[in-house]
């Protein structure tokens, strides 16, 4: 198996199930391992939100946010 195939086979879900037994055996496992996470640290996870009340008022386009404060000023 070539090594761009067995970056794809650990990158591509489709492309792993479409191989032979045979070829899913010859696939290293991938050198960042296992990532398990707990569901009470996935409800952590905002995904980018910002924390309004961490971060004060989200201005609109043209102005700047002055962090921790409700103002806005004008760029």
């Amino acid at each position: 198996m070539s090594h761009n195939d067995i970056v794809r086979a650990w990158k591509d879900a489709g492309y792993r199930q479409s191989l032979s037994p045979e070829q899913r055996a010859q696939v290293p496992a991938h050198p960042a391992g296992v990532i398990n996470l707990a569901a009470a640290d996935l409800n952590l996870v905002a995904g980018g939100q910002l924390n309004l009340t961490s971060y004060g008022t989200v201005c609109s386009l043209g102005y700047r946010c002055i962090l921790n404060t409700s103002r806005c000023n004008t760029v």
